[in-house]
């Protein structure tokens, strides 16, 4: 049975960019701003791909994923269309429109709001392409990249004859550096724009880096040494989930902030532990692990430390925030946005 024949809204447009007078800009070019990837060896990236090849396999390839990936303009051009070349992540428990889609999100007034979303068909590997419309008049906007994919090619059109300038800078324009699993890479927000770092950065009007890893975070010393050296106005750090035993965790989780706090005397760290309502005994050894982290750091004098336990990330959500147990909802994420805004307003 085809949803989309019983009910439109399930329908997805085609994916074709009927709109005669349309001119395709580069992301790349001036004067739009690119944020959280950087253009290396021939394809977008969230990190320099010798450092990431340094690391582990895994993030070999995750690396290539354009979670938290953006793009911001300003433009009166009625329609925006996207033409894209993508490796496409497709799971199952997964939306497609949040692995492998593109969220477009207008600004009025100074506040973020959701214009629309770019979604491959089903059958799609290789190519998304599509139109959003909106509207007359002069307006901001933000282009939100897939979290699970990997994008060859990214090309916005425009009208012709539209005028395009340099979007409004974040409030915080230094970003927040996120380290961490699949759940900070974005798994599994229904879109790109509702991972909890998105709604974070809208909510705060901050700039962000996602380097959630699935997993594949580990906290391993080449990575760390790469995040030290990062600009940031902020450290958050949550992979207990991918470490593969508690003597790792223990071996690991302080050494990364010693290593990071080395090179940022006054920089604020975030540590989280996993957002699961419930903790078996195992997964309470390693909410200790992390919790000693930040008790030495405390007693040792940093006031600029801060901790966020799975109690606060799962408070709106409790027990009923994830897909599979593990992943976050939209639900799960939001709750887990709240939870950070809560700490992180103040230290921005």
């Amino acid at each position: 049975m085809d949803i989309a024949k019983l009910d439109k809204n399930f329908a997805i447009d085609p994916q074709e960019i009927k709109k005669p007078d349309v001119k395709f800009h580069s992301i790349w070019e001036e004067p739009f701003k690119v944020y959280g990837v950087i253009f290396d060896n021939e394809r977008i990236r969230r990190m320099p791909e010798e450092v990431a090849n340094s690391v582990n396999e895994g993030v070999k390839l995750l690396h290539k994923n354009t979670a938290g990936g953006r793009v911001k303009f300003i433009t009166d051009s009625p329609y925006v269309a996207v033409y894209a070349k993508l490796s496409m992540g497709k799971m199952a428990h997964f939306a497609l429109a949040g692995s492998a889609g593109f969220d477009l999100t207008v600004y009025k007034d100074g506040k973020p709001r959701y214009a629309g979303s770019y979604i491959p068909h089903f059958g799609a590997t290789e190519m998304l392409e599509g139109v959003v419309n909106v509207g007359e008049g002069k307006k901001e906007l933000l282009l939100t990249m897939p979290l699970y994919s990997g994008i060859k090619e990214l090309y916005i059109g425009l009208a012709e004859s539209a005028v395009i300038e340099a979007p409004t800078p974040y409030r915080v324009e230094k970003p927040v550096v996120y380290y961490g699993s699949s759940i900070t890479q974005g798994g599994c927000a229904s879109t790109p724009s509702t991972s909890y770092q998105a709604l974070v950065s809208m909510a705060l009007d901050c700039n962000y880096i996602n380097l959630g890893f699935s997993g594949n975070a580990k906290g391993e010393d080449n990575m760390s040494n790469y995040i030290k050296n990062l600009e940031m106005s902020a450290f958050v750090y949550d992979y207990d989930h991918n470490a593969p035993s508690t003597e790792h965790l223990q071996n690991t989780h302080k050494r990364m902030f010693d290593i990071i706090r080395s090179a940022n005397p006054t920089l604020p760290i975030i540590m989280m532990n996993r957002p699961k309502c419930y903790l078996n005994e195992d997964e309470k050894k390693r909410l200790e692990i992390i919790e000693s982290t930040y008790i030495q750091a405390k007693a040792a004098g940093d006031k600029n430390v801060y901790l966020i336990t799975n109690k606060e990330l799962t408070e709106l959500c409790l027990d009923r925030g994830t897909v599979d147990g593990c992943h976050p909802t939209d639900l799960g994420f939001a709750s887990m946005a709240a939870a950070v805004i809560k700490v992180m307003k103040d230290i921005l």
